[in-house]
Protein backbone atom coordinates (compact mmCIF):
# COMPACT_ATOMS: atom_id res chain seq x y z
CA UNK A 1 0.00 0.00 0.00
CA UNK A 2 1.37 3.45 -1.36
CA UNK A 3 1.37 6.30 1.34
CA UNK A 4 -1.23 7.93 -0.80
CA UNK A 5 -3.85 5.04 -0.94
CA UNK A 6 -6.42 4.18 2.54
CA UNK A 7 -7.67 0.78 3.31
CA UNK A 8 -11.05 0.98 4.72
CA UNK A 9 -11.66 -2.05 6.85
CA UNK A 10 -15.47 -2.92 7.54
CA UNK A 11 -16.76 -4.75 11.05
CA UNK A 12 -19.23 -7.00 10.18
CA UNK A 13 -20.89 -9.73 11.92
CA UNK A 14 -22.52 -12.09 9.22
CA UNK A 15 -21.30 -13.68 5.76
CA UNK A 16 -24.07 -11.33 4.14
CA UNK A 17 -22.59 -8.35 5.56
CA UNK A 18 -18.94 -9.46 4.47
CA UNK A 19 -20.80 -9.93 0.94
CA UNK A 20 -22.58 -6.29 1.74
CA UNK A 21 -18.61 -4.56 2.78
CA UNK A 22 -16.95 -6.18 -0.18
CA UNK A 23 -19.90 -5.26 -2.71
CA UNK A 24 -19.78 -1.50 -1.34
CA UNK A 25 -16.02 -0.94 -2.05
CA UNK A 26 -14.33 -1.98 1.48
CA UNK A 27 -10.60 -3.67 1.61
CA UNK A 28 -11.32 -5.74 4.13
CA UNK A 29 -13.22 -6.81 7.03
CA UNK A 30 -13.65 -7.95 10.11
CA UNK A 31 -15.60 -10.50 11.59
CA UNK A 32 -17.24 -10.81 14.68
CA UNK A 33 -20.35 -12.41 16.53
CA UNK A 34 -21.45 -10.38 19.28
CA UNK A 35 -21.48 -7.24 18.44
CA UNK A 36 -23.74 -5.90 21.61
CA UNK A 37 -20.97 -6.61 23.67
CA UNK A 38 -17.92 -5.08 21.41
CA UNK A 39 -17.33 -8.13 19.16
CA UNK A 40 -16.57 -11.92 19.84
CA UNK A 41 -15.62 -14.75 17.94
CA UNK A 42 -18.11 -15.88 14.69
CA UNK A 43 -18.79 -19.64 14.26
CA UNK A 44 -16.35 -22.01 12.28
CA UNK A 45 -19.28 -21.89 9.95
CA UNK A 46 -19.77 -18.12 9.54
CA UNK A 47 -16.07 -17.71 8.57
CA UNK A 48 -15.96 -20.50 6.47
CA UNK A 49 -19.26 -18.47 4.62
CA UNK A 50 -17.59 -15.77 4.68
CA UNK A 51 -14.55 -16.75 2.95
CA UNK A 52 -16.35 -18.32 -0.27
CA UNK A 53 -18.05 -14.87 -1.01
CA UNK A 54 -15.14 -12.61 -0.08
CA UNK A 55 -12.00 -12.07 -2.77
CA UNK A 56 -11.02 -9.41 -0.08
CA UNK A 57 -9.51 -9.79 3.00
CA UNK A 58 -10.88 -11.53 5.89
CA UNK A 59 -9.62 -11.15 9.56
CA UNK A 60 -11.50 -12.90 12.39
CA UNK A 61 -12.20 -11.99 15.90
CA UNK A 62 -10.62 -13.77 18.47
CA UNK A 63 -12.61 -12.96 21.81
CA UNK A 64 -14.45 -16.03 23.82
CA UNK A 65 -16.76 -13.82 25.54
CA UNK A 66 -17.62 -10.33 26.18
CA UNK A 67 -15.91 -8.30 29.56
CA UNK A 68 -12.65 -7.60 30.36
CA UNK A 69 -9.37 -9.18 28.92
CA UNK A 70 -8.07 -10.84 31.01
CA UNK A 71 -8.31 -14.44 30.21
CA UNK A 72 -8.34 -18.10 31.92
CA UNK A 73 -6.14 -21.20 30.95
CA UNK A 74 -9.02 -22.82 29.62
CA UNK A 75 -10.25 -19.60 27.56
CA UNK A 76 -6.49 -18.93 26.60
CA UNK A 77 -6.78 -22.74 24.95
CA UNK A 78 -10.30 -22.14 23.22
CA UNK A 79 -8.69 -18.89 21.68
CA UNK A 80 -5.86 -21.31 20.51
CA UNK A 81 -8.06 -23.55 18.82
CA UNK A 82 -10.29 -20.97 17.25
CA UNK A 83 -6.97 -19.22 15.43
CA UNK A 84 -5.80 -22.72 14.16
CA UNK A 85 -9.62 -23.07 12.60
CA UNK A 86 -9.46 -19.60 11.16
CA UNK A 87 -6.43 -20.13 9.61
CA UNK A 88 -7.86 -23.75 8.07
CA UNK A 89 -11.15 -22.01 6.78
CA UNK A 90 -9.00 -19.46 5.06
CA UNK A 91 -8.60 -15.84 7.27
CA UNK A 92 -5.63 -13.94 6.21
CA UNK A 93 -5.35 -12.46 9.89
CA UNK A 94 -7.10 -12.57 13.01
CA UNK A 95 -7.58 -9.66 16.18
CA UNK A 96 -6.81 -10.53 19.22
CA UNK A 97 -5.84 -8.83 22.67
CA UNK A 98 -4.68 -10.42 25.99
CA UNK A 99 -3.88 -7.77 29.05
CA UNK A 100 -2.70 -8.90 32.74
CA UNK A 101 -4.25 -7.33 35.77
CA UNK A 102 -2.12 -4.45 35.89
CA UNK A 103 -3.44 -2.72 32.43
CA UNK A 104 -0.16 -4.15 30.67
CA UNK A 105 -0.11 -6.42 27.32
CA UNK A 106 0.28 -9.64 28.10
CA UNK A 107 3.41 -10.00 26.38
CA UNK A 108 3.54 -13.92 27.23
CA UNK A 109 0.62 -15.32 26.02
CA UNK A 110 -0.03 -12.46 22.96
CA UNK A 111 3.25 -14.12 21.81
CA UNK A 112 1.90 -17.70 22.05
CA UNK A 113 -0.99 -16.96 20.12
CA UNK A 114 0.67 -15.33 17.84
CA UNK A 115 3.08 -18.67 17.52
CA UNK A 116 -0.01 -20.18 16.30
CA UNK A 117 -1.54 -17.17 14.11
CA UNK A 118 1.42 -17.10 11.99
CA UNK A 119 1.70 -16.94 8.95
CA UNK A 120 -1.77 -14.68 9.54
CA UNK A 121 -1.56 -11.36 9.84
CA UNK A 122 -2.33 -10.51 13.78
CA UNK A 123 -4.06 -7.20 14.94
CA UNK A 124 -4.04 -6.30 18.26
CA UNK A 125 -7.96 -5.17 19.38
CA UNK A 126 -9.09 -2.27 21.22
CA UNK A 127 -8.17 -4.28 24.27
CA UNK A 128 -5.02 -1.60 23.49
CA UNK A 129 -8.06 0.96 24.97
CA UNK A 130 -7.79 -0.44 28.40
CA UNK A 131 -4.06 -0.19 28.85
CA UNK A 132 -2.28 1.97 31.50
CA UNK A 133 0.05 3.28 29.06
CA UNK A 134 -0.65 3.44 25.71
CA UNK A 135 2.99 4.02 24.71
CA UNK A 136 4.52 1.42 26.89
CA UNK A 137 1.52 -0.91 25.03
CA UNK A 138 2.58 -0.48 21.55
CA UNK A 139 6.21 -0.70 22.23
CA UNK A 140 5.34 -3.78 23.51
CA UNK A 141 3.11 -4.84 20.28
CA UNK A 142 6.15 -3.37 18.01
CA UNK A 143 8.46 -6.48 19.83
CA UNK A 144 5.98 -8.73 19.34
CA UNK A 145 6.06 -8.42 15.53
CA UNK A 146 2.18 -7.30 15.75
CA UNK A 147 0.54 -6.40 12.43
CA UNK A 148 -1.65 -3.51 13.36
CA UNK A 149 -3.16 -2.07 15.99
CA UNK A 150 -6.93 -1.59 16.75
CA UNK A 151 -7.87 1.73 18.68
CA UNK A 152 -9.63 4.67 19.17
CA UNK A 153 -7.16 6.45 21.11
CA UNK A 154 -7.86 5.39 24.76
CA UNK A 155 -11.61 7.38 24.45
CA UNK A 156 -14.80 6.86 23.85
CA UNK A 157 -14.70 7.06 19.80
CA UNK A 158 -11.75 8.22 17.42
CA UNK A 159 -13.12 11.68 16.88
CA UNK A 160 -12.20 11.92 21.02
CA UNK A 161 -9.07 10.18 20.71
CA UNK A 162 -7.05 12.40 17.98
CA UNK A 163 -4.52 13.88 19.63
CA UNK A 164 -3.00 10.81 20.84
CA UNK A 165 -4.10 8.83 17.37
CA UNK A 166 -1.75 11.10 15.54
CA UNK A 167 0.86 10.69 18.11
CA UNK A 168 0.52 6.91 17.67
CA UNK A 169 0.47 7.43 14.01
CA UNK A 170 4.20 8.99 14.41
CA UNK A 171 5.56 6.57 16.87
CA UNK A 172 4.24 3.65 15.17
CA UNK A 173 5.86 4.71 12.03
CA UNK A 174 6.19 1.89 9.23
CA UNK A 175 7.01 -0.80 12.52
CA UNK A 176 3.54 -1.35 12.84
CA UNK A 177 0.00 -0.03 11.48
CA UNK A 178 -2.02 1.88 13.84
CA UNK A 179 -5.94 1.77 13.04
CA UNK A 180 -8.17 3.81 14.26
CA UNK A 181 -11.36 2.56 14.99
CA UNK A 182 -14.82 3.25 16.71
CA UNK A 183 -17.30 6.06 15.89
CA UNK A 184 -15.83 6.82 12.62
CA UNK A 185 -18.49 8.03 9.91
CA UNK A 186 -18.54 9.16 5.98
CA UNK A 187 -19.06 12.67 7.69
CA UNK A 188 -15.80 12.33 9.83
CA UNK A 189 -13.42 9.88 8.07
CA UNK A 190 -12.03 12.75 5.80
CA UNK A 191 -11.34 14.79 9.02
CA UNK A 192 -10.04 11.76 10.86
CA UNK A 193 -7.66 10.80 8.20
CA UNK A 194 -6.12 14.44 8.08
CA UNK A 195 -5.94 14.85 12.26
CA UNK A 196 -4.12 11.30 12.75
CA UNK A 197 -2.32 10.88 9.15
CA UNK A 198 -3.15 6.91 9.89
CA UNK A 199 -3.49 5.39 6.71
CA UNK A 200 -5.70 2.72 7.47
CA UNK A 201 -9.52 2.36 8.70
CA UNK A 202 -12.13 0.47 10.65
CA UNK A 203 -15.76 1.07 10.73
CA UNK A 204 -19.24 -0.19 10.58
CA UNK A 205 -22.20 0.86 8.38
CA UNK A 206 -24.77 -0.47 10.14
CA UNK A 207 -28.62 0.06 9.02
CA UNK A 208 -31.47 -1.27 10.44
CA UNK A 209 -33.29 -4.24 9.19
CA UNK A 210 -37.19 -5.45 9.72
CA UNK A 211 -37.52 -8.99 9.96
CA UNK A 212 -39.14 -11.45 7.31
CA UNK A 213 -40.98 -13.05 9.55
CA UNK A 214 -45.07 -12.52 8.94
CA UNK A 215 -45.80 -14.70 12.16
CA UNK A 216 -44.78 -12.76 15.42
CA UNK A 217 -45.24 -13.30 18.77
CA UNK A 218 -45.20 -10.54 20.79
CA UNK A 219 -45.06 -12.55 24.47
CA UNK A 220 -41.90 -13.58 24.21
CA UNK A 221 -38.22 -12.51 23.26
CA UNK A 222 -34.88 -14.70 22.67
CA UNK A 223 -32.85 -12.30 24.59
CA UNK A 224 -32.73 -9.95 27.51
CA UNK A 225 -31.82 -6.32 27.49
CA UNK A 226 -31.61 -6.20 23.68
CA UNK A 227 -30.80 -3.05 21.87
CA UNK A 228 -32.88 -3.91 19.06
CA UNK A 229 -36.14 -5.51 19.37
CA UNK A 230 -37.03 -8.86 18.56
CA UNK A 231 -37.72 -8.48 14.90
CA UNK A 232 -35.17 -6.11 14.11
CA UNK A 233 -31.61 -6.68 13.63
CA UNK A 234 -28.87 -3.93 12.48
CA UNK A 235 -27.18 -5.05 8.98
CA UNK A 236 -24.13 -3.71 6.56
CA UNK A 237 -25.36 -1.06 4.82
CA UNK A 238 -24.06 -1.60 1.09
CA UNK A 239 -24.66 2.43 0.75
CA UNK A 240 -22.78 2.92 3.44
CA UNK A 241 -19.86 1.26 2.97
CA UNK A 242 -20.02 3.25 -0.48
CA UNK A 243 -20.29 6.44 1.44
CA UNK A 244 -17.38 5.25 3.53
CA UNK A 245 -14.51 4.53 0.83
CA UNK A 246 -16.07 7.90 -1.38
CA UNK A 247 -15.01 9.80 2.15
CA UNK A 248 -11.88 7.96 1.65
CA UNK A 249 -11.46 9.21 -2.08
CA UNK A 250 -8.35 11.42 -3.20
Amino acid sequence: MSASQAHLEVCVDSADGALGAQLGGAQGVELCDSMVEGGTTPSLGMVRAARRVLDIELHVMIRPRGGDFCYSELELEAMADDIAAAREAGADGVVLGILRTDGTVDVERVAGLVAVARPMRVTFHRAFDMTRDPLEALEALVELGLDRVLTSGQEASVPRGLTLLRELVELAGDRIAILPGCGIRSHNLAEVRAKTGARQFHATAWAPRESPMAYRNPRVSMGSGQALREYERNGTSVEGVRALVQALAP
